[in-house]
């Protein structure tokens, strides 16, 4: 968003500092570049269920707009209208849930947290991609202990349950919405388990793992008890990217996607290999667990292995988050 132009600054020299050269990715790293020049501030990424291979974006703060990108080419291939929705005030997440829709996270709040309400957009995946206005739900959201400023909106691929993960130096927090959305009534969302504050996130296809991203990091969650046992994290080596403002799984979930801010971005494949120790539970009757992805040795390591960081580096890693974060929302305060 554009109120942490200042943090990536910081960032970068954090980063410079700090981390060692950005971890190398999998043999079939295929990231690609958003050629668009109308998306200049990708705030999200989700890949599509209706047409593998594409990926849905958007800008913070463009209007009522959605882009389908060709994952191959970087060439947007639909610009989606929605109609039947208010002026988006700051759009920054994106996901599709397990019902073949888009939802769309107008929770960022560039007044520091002092919104009363925000916002999620719902339409279903178009089945023609083509330039089309497509009518979408409104829902009104709110948070159980107050206002939060937020960037990470996740459908849970099984249950279709969303959440939304906060962005505070202090207290950020995973809500859960309620079972089922409703156009007709404010839709509480209340907190379940504390998180480090985040840019982005995304569940595994099957649900078992959850990957929280922020601009220095990212890490991977096992998913238990609708997030109520997420437990630690184990940090993914993806090196520092810029603005980080997005991630993905692919819809095979064998790789992640890493997406920046700022024109002619680039889309960072990180490949994933399958965990054969995972007991989570998905929250459906299947279980997949076997199947669930981890960062790959070649990206870094899971469980106790950090991969060339180190405990130490990641510390400092944790520091240096820390301080881009109070950076960052004293700016927002200001600007406020």
């Amino acid at each position: 968003m554009r109120s942490s132009r200042t943090c990536v600054v910081v960032a970068a020299a954090l980063g410079a500092v700090l981390l060692p050269a950005p971890v190398a990715f999998a043999a079939d790293d295929e990231g690609f570049t958003l050629k668009d020049p109308r998306i200049t501030e990708s705030s999200g990424l989700a890949a599509s269920r209706a047409h593998p291979g594409v990926y849905w974006t958007h800008n913070d703060q463009d209007g009522p707009y959605v882009y389908a990108v060709d994952g191959k080419t970087g060439e947007t291939v639909a610009r989606i209208t929605m109609r039947g929705v208010g002026k988006p005030r700051d759009m920054e997440a994106i996901s599709v849930g397990p019902d073949g829709d888009v939802y769309v996270g107008d929770i960022g709040d560039n007044r520091g947290g002092t919104w009363d309400h925000v916002w999620i957009y719902r339409f279903p995946e178009p089945k023609t991609l083509k330039d089309q206005t497509v009518s979408a739900v409104q829902y009104d959201v709110k948070y159980a202990d107050g206002a939060r400023n937020a960037e990470a909106l996740m459908v849970h691929p099984k249950t279709g349950r969303v959440y939304i993960g906060s962005k505070e130096e202090d207290g950020a927090g995973l809500y859960e919405g309620p079972a089922q959305l409703s156009p007709e009534r404010t839709n509480t969302f209340r907190k379940v388990a504390g998180i480090p504050w985040v840019t982005d996130g995304a569940f595994s296809p099957d649900g078992t793992r959850l990957v929280l991203r922020s601009y220095l990091g990212a890490e991977e969650y096992d998913w238990k008890d609708g997030g109520r046992g997420l437990g630690e994290g184990r940090a993914l080596n993806i090196g520092y990217r810029g603005q980080s403002e997005s991630v993905t799984f692919t819809l095979d979930g064998k790789s992640m996607l890493f997406g920046a801010e700022g024109e002619g971005s680039e889309v960072a494949r990180l490949g994933v290999e399958p965990r054969s120790d995972s007991g989570s539970d998905s929250g459906s009757d299947s279980d997949e667990s076997a199947n669930s992805p981890s960062a790959s040795p070649s990206s870094g390591g899971s469980g106790g292995d950090q991969g060339s960081l180190g405990g130490g580096v990641t510390g400092l890693v944790v520091v240096g988050a820390v301080v881009l974060a109070f950076l960052g929302f004293r700016g927002m305060r200001k600007r406020g």
